[in-house]
């Protein structure tokens, strides 16, 4: 699942859900990345990102992260969220297999086809129409390497075209469909389409694994609705 070309890249999300981009921060970027997200809170399974300083020139469509969304997305493609996952020997958690259903907004405005709603560590979260979700793309930027015994992302090839799974019927779709983990080395970057189905194992041989996750979206929101944004 690793691509030679953006037309490369946009094959492999279509039919796969999720590719790899070896690489994408070179030593120097990768050092400049991981000092920005030094302030960040450690030992947490993760910390949602709001006005950190530096952070936006990695992740705008000029930027080494924004630049390979902005050839899938488009240019007009913006981050709408950002999480710091910092998984140690003392912070190794699992994720059951799951689809991402949800958006952070700045306010609850009751508007048709988004629900139900719920709050996060005191952000207003909130389903959006399928299609919103459909369009949107999360990347995954690795700071340490990530081997088999390392908790890599588990996904579930395709399952990004199934439409919404309810709860119930995860466990059945993930036992039709081949998965695979999501290796990687410091600098490397996955793409994901929002709503494939992934989960996450408890390392087995734990260190330090950080991966900033980005949410990437183009749409603006109905109804008076606003992305929180970063």
């Amino acid at each position: 699942m690793e691509p030679e070309s953006r037309v490369d890249i946009q094959q492999h999300l279509e039919r796969d859900g999720a590719v790899r981009c070896p690489a994408v921060l070179g030593a120097s970027e990768l050092d400049a990345l991981i000092a920005t997200l030094s302030t960040v809170p450690a030992e947490q399974a993760g910390v949602r990102l709001t006005g950190l300083p530096g952070l936006a020139s990695f992740l705008v469509a000029s930027g080494p992260i924004g630049s390979i969304v902005a050839g899938v997305l488009g240019i007009d493609a913006r981050p709408v969220r950002a999480v710091l996952f910092d998984k140690t020997p003392q912070m190794n958690w699992k994720l059951g297999w799951h689809q991402d259903r949800t958006i952070v907004v700045s306010e609850r405005i009751e508007v048709e086809g988004f629900g139900p709603w719920s709050r996060k560590a005191g952000l207003q979260h909130v389903a959006p129409p399928l299609g919103l979700l459909e369009r949107m793309l999360t990347v995954r930027v690795h700071l340490d390497p990530v081997g088999l015994d390392n908790s890599p992302l588990l996904i579930a090839l395709g399952s990004h075209r199934l439409g919404r799974i309810s709860v119930g019927e995860i466990d059945e779709v993930v036992s039709r469909r081949e998965t695979s983990a999501c290796l990687a080395e410091p600098g490397d970057v996955w793409l994901y389409s929002t709503p494939i189905v992934h989960a996450s194992e408890a390392a087995v041989t734990p260190s330090r694994r950080r991966v900033l996750q980005v949410d990437y979206a183009v749409d603006c929101l109905p109804g008076g609705l606003e992305w929180l944004g970063l």
